[in-house]
This record gives C-alpha cells, sequence and structure tokens, in this order.
C-alpha cells in the first residue's frame, strides 16, 4: 500500500495545497462522511428494501482492495457506445474482447465494473458472482448524422436483473432539450431497479451549447454540476457520478438576462470558493449533505493520467465524496499499467492521514 510520502511525490506541486487544506466554506461536521457503516447509517432508515441495503453491502463495499473502508473504486467502460469503440479501444485493441475489461477490474481490486448489456450480458456466468455487475441501461450512441446528444434506453432493468447485476446505472443529460424525458425514463427504471433488489448509479451529466459562455465551458462548474445532482438525488440514485468541478459561477454567467434559472449571491462567497476541495465539496452538498455518495469521474486519458488520477482522489476524499469511477486512464494502456493506476487511486482511500477536510 502506498504511504502518504509516495501520494505526496505523486502529487507534486499540488501536495501542499490539497493536503494541508482545513478550512472549507461548509465544515465537515455538517456531512454525512463515508465509512464501513455506510449502508446501515444511511441507508437503514431509508425507504430503499433490504435486498437493495444487501446489494449494497455484500456486493459493493465489501469487495475489492477497498472493502470495508466505506469508499469505492468503479471500473466503467461504456465508451464502446458512448465515444465510438475505434476511438475507445484503439490504443488498446484487447478491450474489444469484454472478458478482459471485466478482468481489468477484478485485477485492479475494483468494487464493481460498469458497462453495456452486451458486454456484461456476454460474460454474466462466468463473472458475475465474482465482482458486482453494474449494466448501463441507456447510452448516447453517436452513429446518427448529423451527431445528436441524446441518452436512448438500450437494455430493461428486467435483463440486468436476469444476468446476475447487482445494480443498473444510467445517465441525464441535466439542462438538455431531451432531459425531461430522461428524467421520467430513468426515475421509473430506479423505481423498477429497486424493486427487484438491484442498486442504482446515476450520471448527472450536463449537457446544453449554452452552457458556453465568453469562452468558459461551464459543463463542470460547480453550481451546476451541484444542481445536477440535486436533481439526480431526487429521483433516488444511489450513487452520483459527476465530472469533479473546475470552476464557478455558472447561475450567474447564465443568468445575466435573468432567464436562466436562480441563485443567491451566498452560494458564492458562504457556500464555496475557488479551491478544488470547496468546489468539490458543494457537489456533496447537493448530495444531501453527503447521503448520497458522489463518485467523480476519472476523466480522458493523456499525459500524466497517473498523478491526475491520485488528485482527483485526493480531491474527492477530502471534499467527502465516495470514490472515483475511472474507466479511459485504466482502459486505455497495457493492463498492468491500469491496474497500477487503479490501485494507486485506491491507496488514497485506504491512507488513514488522508483525511475529510
Amino acid at each position: 500500500m502506498a504511504t502518504l510520502d509516495s501520494i505526496e511525490k505523486i502529487l507534486g506541486q499540488d501536495a501542499a495545497s490539497l493536503l494541508s487544506f482545513h478550512s472549507p466554506k461548509i465544515s465537515k461536521d455538517h456531512l454525512h462522511i463515508p465509512g464501513p457503516d455506510w449502508v446501515d447509517r444511511i441507508f437503514g432508515p431509508s425507504d430503499r428494501p433490504v435486498p437493495v441495503l444487501n446489494s449494497l453491502r455484500r456486493f459493493f463495499f465489501d469487495r475489492g482492495r477497498l472493502a470495508g473502508t466505506g469508499y469505492l473504486s468503479l471500473l466503467p467502460v461504456d465508451q464502446g457506445v458512448e465515444h465510438s469503440g475505434g476511438a475507445s479501444f484503439a490504443p488498446n485493441p484487447i478491450y474489444f474482447d469484454p472478458e478482459n475489461i471485466v478482468k481489468l477490474a477484478l485485477e485492479g481490486g475494483c468494487n464493481g465494473v460498469a458497462s453495456t448489456l452486451g458486454v456484461l450480458g456476454s460474460v454474466s456466468r462466468k463473472y458475475a458472482h465474482q465482482i458486482p455487475f453494474i449494466v448501463k441501461l441507456n447510452h448516447n450512441e453517436l452513429l446518427t448524422c448529423p451527431n445528436k446528444f441524446d441518452q436512448v434506453m438500450f437494455a430493461t432493468v428486467k435483463q440486468a436483473w436476469d444476468l446476475g447485476a447487482a445494480a443498473v446505472g444510467a445517465t441525464i443529460y441535466y439542462g438538455s432539450q431531451e432531459s425531461s424525458r430522461q428524467i421520467v425514463e430513468v426515475s421509473e427504471a430506479f423505481e423498477m431497479a429497486h424493486e427487484l433488489g438491484m442498486a442504482t448509479v446515476l450520471w448527472c451529466y450536463l449537457r446544453n451549447p449554452a452552457f458556453k459562455v465568453d469562452g468558459k465551458d461551464y459543463h463542470t462548474s460547480s453550481d451546476l454540476t451541484g444542481q445536477a445532482n440535486h436533481l439526480g438525488a431526487t429521483i433516488e440514485a444511489d450513487l452520483i457520478k459527476q465530472k469533479q468541478p473546475t470552476l464557478d459561477g455558472g447561475y450567474k454567467a447564465l443568468n445575466k438576462d435573468g432567464s436562466f434559472g436562480k441563485y443567491s449571491d451566498a452560494m458564492y462567497t458562504d457556500l464555496n470558493s475557488d479551491h478544488p476541495i470547496d468546489l468539490t465539496r458543494y457537489q456533496v452538498v447537493n448530495n444531501y449533505m453527503g447521503r448520497i455518495g458522489l463518485i467523480n469521474s476519472g476523466g480522458a486519458s493523456g499525459k500524466n493520467d497517473l498523478a491526475q488520477a491520485v488528485r482527483t482522489a485526493v480531491i474527492n476524499k477530502r471534499a467527502g465524496g465516495i470514490g472515483l469511477i475511472s474507466g479511459r486512464k485504466a482502459f486505455q494502456k497495457p493492463m498492468k499499467d491500469g491496474v497500477a493506476l487503479l490501485n494507486a487511486i485506491q491507496d488514497v482511500y485506504r491512507c488513514k492521514e488522508i483525511t475529510v477536510a
């Protein structure tokens, strides 16, 4: 297991600002912080059926290298549909074979693997009992010409249940013209998943060209992504996947003529700052003060993947999040390197010296 010293070396010049930050705008005393008793403490008093609690505890929180910590490390590989198979797997073609996706999750010590119905269904009898499956129900297929950005149901909850999945996942493009339909579809799917005893994971993404204002992209704004999370918690997602914020002020930028949403100036003074841990904590706060676990995404593969992944994990953990879901940074490289990257992420959550700010 990596030590604090080794994590500091990976973080480099970011180490001091991230590990020594102790003055968040919203105190951790208000948060529901992840821990070994997470499922009983958070979902025990809720309306989640007992089989859902069983799926969360036994199949997710008690698996992999983070078993018993209350934190999660998930591998998502639905990019073969979302981004095209060629674009996603050209760096490492072995992942056209679904079995290698599951092997990476297993060898990488993940708590679960998320992918399409076809990928997980093709190897379900061999692996569904070895690692929790999250069947992603909807996708943006990107083959319609010209491309359009919409999430379409590719699978049913019953199909996910039949192949032995422990959870279902779905994406809503909040802010898009299609979001109202997606909210209804996913809400109904999550209700059925809970009835069948499966957990629910929601990709709470923003999608609207109007979110780019004066050269700034507010798709990763803390205030807008935080509100997307709040909507996701409202339809009873058990876990929410969100891109880590890179800036703030989306409501202000989009509301110059008073036609978009509502905000309070206190959001930007009393509840948030420009520190990445505060920006991410605002996402946690919108997850019912952390009652719904925040999983940040690992982002695209590129240069310095290890340092970027560890940085994202440190920010998520110190902000009060529950883990990381990292795909392209892991599968777009040789499997041994992908395993090493996943283990480095997990080591952040296993490191007791790295605490919630």
